[in-house]
């Protein structure tokens, strides 16, 4: 029987079908290179002696197992990356349950008669207060935290006789000398437990929200 050129234009097809004998097989390169071997060694055997494979036809077709391999043994190698990469997030993201977020919002969060917030500062401030609102809106409270400086600062309510969850929420005035200084209120939420999907680093709040570790400001 005399044979054509051997064609590899279809080697990554050949490749992907045969994973539903043997997967192991579909993405191995040596697998891949015996698969070739074999094709090339019947494609000898069987040419016709009038008409032989010339060595630049030769040549072609080991350059272009040669790039199928390399294809594959570089998914191989970032698939192999990726995995760690997963594994090391994860494994760092363990540290982080028990400790407190940092979000967006105004809510207070409880320890007792302990209520607990923080705020973020643009810039420098020379006064800082918190007003504490209760259930009908009205403040019935202010912490005074003093001058502060640019970035995230936590701070403490003792509700005392008015009881844990006497207040919901809080808001929070800053200024330097006369001028108003850019202030948001944050939410501090301890970390209950960690995950990982979809790439992306996963956090469980005690208030059972879910949020992306790029989500927090900052951990305390």
């Amino acid at each position: 029987m005399l044979t054509s050129a051997l064609d590899l234009s279809n080697l990554g097809t050949t490749v992907g079908s045969t994973t539903a004998v043997n997967s192991n097989n579909a993405t191995d390169p040596q697998a891949s290179q015996d698969r070739f071997l074999k094709l090339l060694v019947a494609q000898i055997n069987n040419q016709d002696p009038l008409n032989p494979m010339d060595n630049a036809q030769m040549t072609t077709q080991m350059a272009q197992i040669n790039t199928v391999s390399g294809i594959q043994e570089l998914n191989a190698t970032l698939k192999g990356m990726a995995e760690q990469s997963a594994a090391m997030q994860s494994l760092q993201g363990t540290s982080l349950i028990g400790r407190e977020a940092l979000i967006d919002g105004d809510q207070l969060t409880y320890d007792g008669a302990i209520a607990k917030g923080a705020v973020a500062l643009d810039g420098e401030a020379s006064q800082v207060y918190v007003d504490v609102i209760g259930a009908n809106g009205a403040v019935i409270d202010t912490v005074d935290m003093g001058a502060l400086g640019a970035g995230q600062h936590a701070f403490e309510w003792d509700s005392g006789a008015l009881g844990a969850g006497a207040a919901t929420r809080f808001e929070v005035r800053a200024t330097s000398g006369s001028e108003a200084v850019t202030a948001k209120p944050l939410s501090r939420l301890e970390i209950s437990s960690v995950g990982f999907s979809s790439g992306a680093l996963n956090l469980q709040l005690q208030n059972g929200r879910t949020l992306t570790y790029d989500q927090v400001r900052a951990f305390m």
